[in-house]
């Protein structure tokens, strides 16, 4: 078996998810406040699980952040 079969990449329901439903925040407010090439596709993905790249993650937290004006580290949205 590969190294790459043995990755989990759903991970399940991530922190993202709940800090953007407490804010009254959709993929679309996200999308909307980046500057660096956020897509829906990629905030669909953070919210469900699914495994990102570090580059797409900081794309997130930084519109996360820009958004609502407050500061996030990686490990309070993300439990991978």
């Amino acid at each position: 078996m590969s190294v790459a079969m043995d990755i989990e990449r759903n991970l399940g329901l991530q922190p993202i998810a709940g800090v953007m439903e407490e804010e009254g925040l959709r993929a679309h407010d996200l999308v909307a406040a980046a500057e660096d090439g956020l897509t829906h596709k990629m905030v669909a993905r953070a919210c469900k699980g699914r495994r990102l790249t570090k580059n797409a993650k900081g794309k997130v937290r930084s519109s996360l952040e820009k958004r609502t004006g407050k500061s996030f580290k990686e490990s309070d949205l993300f439990n991978y």
